[in-house]
């Protein structure tokens, strides 16, 4: 059984900086592509940034420059390095992951349970 689980989500003032890390844990055959996505209260969950399994990343507009996403494939896991937080940036952020547990397997999406950020004076 697949599961992810996020960490490093706390409190930080603006401009502060936060590193999200999301665990691997369980039988994967093959990754496709990795994600972040964040979800503020009364809103829907929105991607921000994706790393395929080729490495190239893709990131929404109001995190570009600020935002990198990275992962460590020896340790099956995944970052988001956050600076210059915002407080709209405030929100749960969730990993999620699109692949196979066997080469005969369908393409599946994983998610974690999600680390709460917090960007507030």
């Amino acid at each position: 059984q697949v599961q992810l689980v996020e960490s490093g989500g706390g409190l930080v003032q603006p401009g502060g900086s936060l590193r999200l890390s999301c665990a691997v844990s369980g039988s994967i055959f093959s990754i496709y592509a990795m994600a972040w996505y964040c979800q503020a209260p009364g809103k829907q969950r929105e991607l921000i940034a994706r790393i395929a399994r080729d490495g190239t990343t893709n990131y929404e507009d109001s995190v570009k420059g600020r935002f990198t996403i990275s992962r460590d494939n020896a340790n099956n896991t995944m970052y988001l390095q956050m600076n210059s937080l915002k407080p709209e940036d405030t929100a749960v952020y969730y990993c999620k992951l699109l692949g196979k547990v066997s080469e005969s397997g369908y393409v599946a999406q994983y998610w974690g349970q999600g680390t709460q950020v917090t960007v507030s004076s």
